[in-house]
Protein backbone atom coordinates (compact mmCIF):
# COMPACT_ATOMS: atom_id res chain seq x y z
CA UNK A 1 0.00 0.00 0.00
CA UNK A 2 1.01 3.59 -0.60
CA UNK A 3 0.13 6.53 1.59
CA UNK A 4 0.43 10.24 0.91
CA UNK A 5 0.19 12.50 3.93
CA UNK A 6 -0.12 16.26 3.50
CA UNK A 7 0.53 18.90 6.11
CA UNK A 8 0.83 22.65 6.39
CA UNK A 9 -2.65 23.88 5.58
CA UNK A 10 -3.81 26.82 7.66
CA UNK A 11 -5.68 30.09 7.81
CA UNK A 12 -3.54 32.95 6.52
CA UNK A 13 -4.13 36.56 5.61
CA UNK A 14 -3.96 37.78 2.04
CA UNK A 15 -0.40 38.55 1.06
CA UNK A 16 0.96 35.96 3.45
CA UNK A 17 2.94 32.79 2.85
CA UNK A 18 2.47 29.13 3.59
CA UNK A 19 4.40 25.94 2.96
CA UNK A 20 2.72 22.63 2.28
CA UNK A 21 4.44 19.28 2.59
CA UNK A 22 3.50 15.84 1.34
CA UNK A 23 5.32 12.66 2.24
CA UNK A 24 4.80 9.42 0.32
CA UNK A 25 5.41 6.10 2.02
CA UNK A 26 4.74 2.42 1.59
CA UNK A 27 5.52 -0.04 -1.18
CA UNK A 28 7.12 2.43 -3.57
CA UNK A 29 9.57 1.33 -6.22
CA UNK A 30 10.05 4.73 -7.77
CA UNK A 31 8.18 8.01 -8.04
CA UNK A 32 7.83 9.47 -11.51
CA UNK A 33 6.26 12.77 -10.61
CA UNK A 34 4.60 14.53 -7.71
CA UNK A 35 2.30 17.46 -7.67
CA UNK A 36 -0.31 19.59 -6.03
CA UNK A 37 -3.90 20.07 -7.06
CA UNK A 38 -6.61 22.10 -5.41
CA UNK A 39 -10.36 22.18 -5.22
CA UNK A 40 -12.27 25.24 -4.15
CA UNK A 41 -15.89 25.00 -2.96
CA UNK A 42 -18.21 24.41 -5.89
CA UNK A 43 -15.37 24.05 -8.36
CA UNK A 44 -13.55 21.21 -10.03
CA UNK A 45 -10.16 20.03 -8.91
CA UNK A 46 -7.40 21.84 -10.79
CA UNK A 47 -3.69 21.48 -11.24
CA UNK A 48 -1.49 23.80 -9.19
CA UNK A 49 2.02 22.53 -9.85
CA UNK A 50 3.91 19.37 -10.70
CA UNK A 51 7.52 18.26 -10.56
CA UNK A 52 9.18 15.27 -12.19
CA UNK A 53 11.88 13.08 -10.71
CA UNK A 54 14.41 15.12 -12.65
CA UNK A 55 13.10 18.39 -11.29
CA UNK A 56 11.14 19.63 -14.27
CA UNK A 57 8.32 21.82 -13.01
CA UNK A 58 4.98 22.92 -14.37
CA UNK A 59 2.69 25.56 -12.89
CA UNK A 60 -0.83 26.74 -13.39
CA UNK A 61 -0.90 30.20 -14.87
CA UNK A 62 -2.75 31.53 -11.83
CA UNK A 63 0.08 30.66 -9.42
CA UNK A 64 3.16 31.16 -11.58
CA UNK A 65 5.58 33.52 -9.90
CA UNK A 66 3.90 33.15 -6.52
CA UNK A 67 4.16 29.41 -5.80
CA UNK A 68 7.22 27.20 -5.96
CA UNK A 69 7.24 23.40 -5.98
CA UNK A 70 10.22 21.33 -4.90
CA UNK A 71 10.91 17.77 -3.86
CA UNK A 72 13.30 15.72 -1.79
CA UNK A 73 13.70 12.45 -3.64
CA UNK A 74 15.50 10.79 -0.74
CA UNK A 75 12.51 11.47 1.51
CA UNK A 76 9.79 10.94 -1.14
CA UNK A 77 8.50 14.35 -0.15
CA UNK A 78 7.17 17.24 -2.18
CA UNK A 79 6.75 20.82 -1.00
CA UNK A 80 4.70 23.75 -2.16
CA UNK A 81 5.91 27.16 -1.07
CA UNK A 82 3.07 29.63 -1.51
CA UNK A 83 3.63 33.37 -1.35
CA UNK A 84 1.54 36.46 -2.01
CA UNK A 85 -1.53 34.43 -1.24
CA UNK A 86 -4.90 35.66 -2.44
CA UNK A 87 -8.43 34.84 -1.23
CA UNK A 88 -8.97 32.97 -4.49
CA UNK A 89 -6.22 30.54 -3.45
CA UNK A 90 -8.59 29.24 -0.78
CA UNK A 91 -9.12 25.53 -1.40
CA UNK A 92 -8.38 22.04 -0.27
CA UNK A 93 -4.94 21.20 -1.59
CA UNK A 94 -4.32 17.61 -2.63
CA UNK A 95 -0.99 15.91 -3.11
CA UNK A 96 -0.57 13.56 -6.06
CA UNK A 97 2.14 11.05 -6.82
CA UNK A 98 2.54 9.07 -10.02
CA UNK A 99 4.65 6.09 -9.10
CA UNK A 100 5.67 2.51 -9.71
CA UNK A 101 4.30 0.37 -6.91
CA UNK A 102 6.51 -2.39 -5.55
CA UNK A 103 4.30 -5.16 -4.19
CA UNK A 104 1.65 -5.39 -6.90
CA UNK A 105 4.09 -4.43 -9.62
CA UNK A 106 1.88 -1.67 -10.97
CA UNK A 107 3.50 1.07 -13.00
CA UNK A 108 2.47 4.65 -13.49
CA UNK A 109 -0.21 4.57 -10.80
CA UNK A 110 -1.73 7.77 -9.42
CA UNK A 111 -2.13 8.13 -5.68
CA UNK A 112 -3.75 10.97 -3.79
CA UNK A 113 -3.56 12.37 -0.31
CA UNK A 114 -6.64 13.27 1.68
CA UNK A 115 -6.07 17.00 1.31
CA UNK A 116 -5.14 19.92 3.49
CA UNK A 117 -7.23 23.07 3.77
CA UNK A 118 -5.76 26.45 2.92
CA UNK A 119 -7.91 29.46 3.75
CA UNK A 120 -6.83 32.94 2.74
CA UNK A 121 -8.70 35.78 4.39
CA UNK A 122 -9.02 39.20 2.81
Amino acid sequence: QVQLVESGGALVQAGGSLRLSCAASGSIFSINSMGWYRQAPGKQRELVATITSRGTTNYAKSVKGRFSISRDNAKNTVYLQMSSLKPEDTAVYYCNANLDELVLGQYGMDYWGEGTLVTVSS
